[in-house]
């Protein structure tokens, strides 16, 4: 584009989300994809430098709660496309990073209109089909959040290119924001679909050049997210999509000189190995530039009720929060604290609820779960539930089943615990299992502690107390136990523009997705400064010789 002009694009608002209720146009309109997606089976190729990439070897993309149904044969790279990727992604970066900001914006607000209107069933019927979720979990993950990125990120980037250094008289000091000099590697979870839109998309809005790798176990809704930003006339090259091996891919990703960044969310052991091997790789001098790192990885996100708290209120959090799709959500209330002045009560609607709570399949929309992603999942969450009816000190309140009959079903789960250091209080499950421990009333604050100290994330948060002061407290002495913290509130359902999420600790580098913190990481910024008329003497003033007026010299020096 050649224009003259200072551009301002629309002002972003968060996409509202449908209500899918029944004979709603919406409701119909879904159905209606989905019954025609579940009809067929794809062949999906890899995507380099906007050629489909087809390599022989395929992996079968499965309906997680009809694991006899077959979505997609996937194509699988390797190191071969993994370096094929890099260089299909350097070739369009040559244009891509000198493309204006006006024209790359366009791509991804054009993306989000599509989103916003004709793409919306597909890509969250893709998200039901192939991630197990419900219609609510996928409109508000792959419909409105994928839309709310892709038109909050122009926000972001103007505001990062509006900081602006100040100029002298005679001077004109700027700052530009050049994007990284390499390519990014964005790895992407099964669990949202916004994520594999984000990490991959907020990078290449900046300039970037980018190899994407997603989840195994979200392939299907890969393949229609790079269909997506191709329709919204995403350049060749700019986003090139390889499926495979995460330790093939990532290897030959990491090993690669020209690594300028990496864009993760995934389990902290996965992000702790990549970290390990460009910090092996630094140390033999592999990389032109020392790599950008972000990471949102894991977590075990706690409820914490204070003595004054609403039961109704504690309870509504803890069946949305652990339990909306499966658990499966960085953020979900994995342990709650609760005093013993509620717990009766508290335990009693929680017996009563989560009974109610359907489960099966999510193109029944009277379902309230789905299935876990994958048989792994499945028997992580049945040892957890065994080692509890194992052990003297913790019981199942409610809940435990398993079956995998047909899919992988885990009914939402709750145990209790008098154990505060009980294996289910520590590790993450990432399934619909949530653990309470219930502490004496009066021990307020050594619970604050105990909830401080117990596990080594700290990603997301929840106090619920009617009482200011104990609000207070728990916020100062929870301060760096969640990156998210939430009062009288579920600590899930970060919303971008108005929640910007990540953790610190074992939980990633917090850099804040959904704000401009994320995509500052993005950009390498060089100062320029213009002097517009220069000197011509090298001499400064200090430098002409001392004249008192009377002809005297000045003294000696000492």
């Amino acid at each position: 584009m050649s224009a003259a002009g200072i551009f301002r694009p629309p002002a972003p608002a968060n996409e509202p989300v449908r209500d899918y209720a029944p004979g709603s146009p919406e409701r119909a309109a879904l159905r209606l994809r989905l019954q025609q997606m579940r009809a067929e089976r794809l062949e999906i190729p890899l995507v380099i430098g906007g050629e489909e990439v087809t390599t022989g070897k395929t992996r079968e993309a499965i309906v997680p709660h009809d694991k006899a149904h077959v979505l997609a044969d996937v194509h699988q790279g390797g190191a071969r496309e993994v370096e094929r990727a890099i260089d299909a992604a350097a070739e369009a970066w040559q244009d891509w990073h000198r493309t204006p900001w006006e024209d790359r914006a366009t791509v991804f607000l054009r993306a989000a209109e599509l989103l916003a209107g004709p793409w919306r069933s597909t890509l969250n019927a893709a998200t039901m089909l192939g991630q197990s979720k419900t219609a609510h979990q996928a409109e508000i993950d792959a419909a409105c959040e994928v839309i709310d990125f892709w038109r909050w990120n122009v926000e972001f980037m103007l505001r990062i290119y509006a900081e602006q250094p100040v100029s002298s008289p005679g001077i004109w000091n700027r700052m530009e924001y050049r994007p990284l000099e390499g390519f990014v590697f964005a790895v992407t979870p099964f669990n949202f679909t916004a994520i594999a839109a984000n990490l991959p998309s907020s990078a290449a809005l900046l300039g970037n050049t980018v190899v994407w790798k997603p989840a195994s176990t979200a392939m299907v809704s890969a393949h229609w997210l790079m269909r997506l930003l191709q329709e919204a006339g995403l350049p060749p090259g700019v986003i090139n999509l390889v499926y495979g091996s995460g330790a093939e891919i990532g290897d030959a990703a990491l090993g690669s000189e020209d690594l300028a960044g990496v864009h993760f969310t995934g389990s902290t052991p996965v992000f702790n190995s990549m970290w390990q091997t460009i910090g092996a790789t630094i140390a033999l001098g592999g990389y032109r530039n020392y790599p950008r790192i972000v990471g949102e990885t894991g977590g075990k996100d706690f409820i914490v009720a204070h003595p004054s708290a609403d039961v109704e209120a504690v309870a509504t959090a803890i069946l949305r929060g652990s339990f909306e799709y499966q658990g499966q959500k960085c953020s979900a209330a994995s342990r709650v604290y609760a005093p013993s002045n509620l717990w009766p009560a508290l335990r009693e609607r929680l017996e009563e609820r989560v009974a109610e709570l359907r489960v099966g399949d999510v193109a029944d929309f009277e379902n309230f779960m789905g299935a876990v992603i994958d048989q792994k999942s499945l028997e992580t969450q049945r040892s957890a539930i065994e080692d509890a009816r194992a052990h003297a000190e913790t019981e199942i309140v409610v809940g435990g089943g398993v079956d995998d009959s047909e899919g992988f079903f885990v009914e939402p789960t709750v145990i209790a615990t008098k154990d505060p250091a009980f294996r289910t209080m520590q590790e993450e499950l990432f399934g619909p299992v949530v653990t309470t421990y219930v502490y004496p009333e009066a021990k307020w604050s050594e619970t604050l502690g105990l909830v401080e100290s117990t596990s080594p994330y700290g990603l997301t948060g929840a106090v619920f107390s009617e009482d200011r002061s104990a609000i207070d407290e728990a916020d100062e002495a929870l301060r760096y136990a969640a990156g998210n913290f939430y009062v009288n509130d579920k600590p899930t359902g970060a919303v971008v523009g108005q929640q910007p999420f990540g953790g610190g600790r074992a939980s990633g580098t917090n850099d804040k997705a959904g704000s401009m913190w994320n995509l500052i990481r993005w950009v390498s910024p060089r100062t320029i400064k213009e002097t517009f008329v220069p000197p011509r003497d090298y001499r400064y003033p200090f430098m002409a010789p001392d004249d008192s007026g009377d002809g005297s010299s000045p003294p000696d020096r000492p």
